[in-house]
């Protein structure tokens, strides 16, 4: 009968950090581990899971990792990386991965990494795990039929980033809680209703995790196998990874520069925060001084010296960059995009995103539409 695995002395935790969990000696690690990534009743049992009176040794786990050109390659060397890091504190190859894409042979990643993929075959050679890589075209969903077959086998899969995005799309209302890259997520939730869209670094439901990815993917490939070591290991795991804090599965993702808080005073931190939060309705200046406890003078003086502009300046690029994201990756009107920026008319939006891209609004989504085509008539 198939059992949880019985940790052997279970580490502790030093809990001193909210949105995650502090990597300490002589702890609880592979067991809190697994139920901050919330795996212990999502799906996951099967990948996660040995007979008791199966050797260690004996403990074998394959993971697929599903490519489509562009894929990235951030995401892709954290997982193998991570993988083989655990293989060598085991001193075995306990975890073994294979790639496969709908387009085999050699796949070209985002910044020119070249991996050999094997075809993925509809119904046929399924791992333990599969794990899509997000990337330039993730988002296509084209690996979607394969994530509904290991369903069906109640195989797990893990859909980072764009992969994400595609399918909380494709899914249009996913029963349970999902999330993606925080980029995504306001694209999201501007061209769509997802009640269950989240900005936390990952979600499971129904056998399927959907991420964040990028920086935050060793730490998630760290918790789906981290029941398969023993304490000790999963320590000297993360210590190799450098790894000091592993966050939580249930953390949000730090999607606003005032998240870095270290890298800015109290007061920075504080004017960033609340620019941030009202974008399509900015602030007065005297406002925010008054709101932030400083005066307009010295404000400035700060901001010259962090960024060598003027908080005015700064709050206005903030927008910009809001406004790009909506022109490139949604099909908003234009004033509508102009209205939830705060520029309140397509001339003003207009002369903003030229004054800092040099390239005005229609052009810039022209020249995104021109990129998806291509990826359109390439697949």
């Amino acid at each position: 009968m198939r059992r949880w695995l019985q940790p052997i002395k279970l580490q502790q935790f030093d809990r001193s950090v909210d949105s995650g969990v502090r990597i300490v000696h002589n702890g609880r690690v592979a067991e809190g581990i697994t139920k901050i990534m919330g795996l212990r009743h999502s799906g996951f049992h099967a990948f996660t899971t040995v007979d008791p009176r199966t050797p260690r040794e004996a403990v074998q786990r394959s993971i697929e990792i599903y490519v489509n050109k562009g894929f990235s390659d951030l995401e892709l060397a954290a997982i193998t990386h991570t993988l083989s890091t655990a293989n060598d504190i085991l001193a075995q190859d306990t975890f073994s991965w294979r790639f496969v894409s709908d387009t085999p042979g050699f796949v070209n990643g985002e910044t020119g990494t070249i991996v050999r993929a094997e075809p993925a075959i509809d119904n046929h050679g399924f791992s333990d795990l599969m794990v899509v890589i997000g990337g330039k075209s993730a988002s296509k969903a084209s690996w979607l039929r394969r994530t509904r077959a290991m369903q069906r086998k109640a195989l797990p899969v893990v859909l980072l980033s764009n992969a994400a995005t595609g399918y909380i799309k494709e899914a249009k209302s996913p029963v349970g809680k999902v999330t993606t890259h925080w980029r995504d997520i306001a694209t999201l939730e501007e061209t769509g209703y997802y009640p269950n869209l989240t900005s936390r670094f990952s979600e499971s439901s129904d056998g399927i995790i959907t991420a964040a990815g990028v920086g935050a993917t060793s730490e998630l490939i760290i918790g789906l196998i981290a029941p398969l070591l023993d304490s000790p290991q999963v320590a000297e795991l993360g210590n190799r990874l450098l790894l000091h804090t592993i966050r939580k599965s249930d953390a949000e993702q730090p999607k606003d520069i005032a998240d870095n808080a270290g890298l800015f005073d109290s007061h920075v931190t504080h004017a960033i925060r609340l620019m941030e939060g009202s974008i399509a309705e900015p602030m007065p200046m005297a406002d925010l001084t008054q709101e932030v406890g400083v005066s307009t003078r010295h404000l400035e003086r700060v901001f010259r010296k962090v960024f060598d502009d003027t908080p005015a300046k700064f709050y206005k690029r903030l927008r910009t960059k809001r406004a790009r994201t909506m022109i490139e990756e949604t099909l908003m009107p234009m004033v509508e995009i102009a209205v939830a920026t705060g520029f309140g008319s397509c001339d003003t939006l207009s002369k903003a995103v030229k004054d800092e891209y040099g390239i005005t609004p229609s052009k810039m989504r022209a020249r995104k539409k021109i990129s998806l085509l291509k990826f359109e008539e390439e697949d």
